[in-house]
């Protein structure tokens, strides 16, 4: 079972998420905030992973904290779900239309953490919540689960549609990345290690 569920306990967050990597989709997810709630549950059933996150933080100071630290634990079970990563398909990619907005994710689970974020909305709110903080979670899972993650806004209107594509596709491209390639006896590397 490529399986994970890690704790992480500081003076801003206390955050324990488990993941199932070969999941349908299912869970329960609690971190105090609603938009984000709603684009973790998004990431769930699109990638068809199992996740369950319960996060308290400061969300009295700025909801920065809570969301950068979801994402640096999201990355950990990432990287301890997929070991060795021996037979993935390593890459994956989406296109995911949402309304009037289209976005995409590369992904590459190379074990070389990167982040290209680009969206005309990513100084724009949604409701209380700063875009750009999606950013930022994108770049505490990069780090901590060893992948590389290119996510653009080809175009989009409404902030929220954005929002929803840019997850969808993530949640598709990681879907893709993290699957099982019968063909793949080994790891997807030339070097022989990921």
């Amino acid at each position: 079972m490529r399986t994970a569920t890690i704790e992480r306990n500081t003076k801003e967050t206390q955050i324990k998420l488990s993941l199932n990597l070969d999941g349908s989709g299912v869970g329960t997810v609690d971190t105090g905030i609603g938009f984000f709630n709603h684009m973790l549950e998004l990431l769930k059933k699109h990638a068809l992973i199992d996740l369950d996150v319960k996060a308290v933080g400061d969300l009295d100071v700025d909801y920065h904290h809570t969301v950068e630290d979801v994402g640096l634990v999201f990355g950990q079970a990432l990287n301890q779900a997929l070991g060795d990563r021996r037979g993935i398909t390593r890459y994956g990619f989406a296109s995911i239309p949402m309304d009037e907005a289209l976005c995409e994710t590369s992904v590459d689970l190379g074990g070389r953490p990167f982040v290209v974020f680009t969206s005309a909305k990513k100084h724009l709110m949604v409701r209380d919540f700063e875009v750009k903080l999606l950013e930022e979670f994108f770049r505490a899972v990069s780090v901590e689960g060893r992948l590389n993650v290119h996510l653009r806004e080809i175009y989009g209107d409404e902030t929220h549609h954005v929002c929803e594509g840019i997850f969808k596709s993530f949640a598709r491209a990681l879907r893709q990345a993290v699957a099982s390639d019968p063909r793949e006896k080994g790891v997807p590397s030339s070097k022989g290690i990921l």
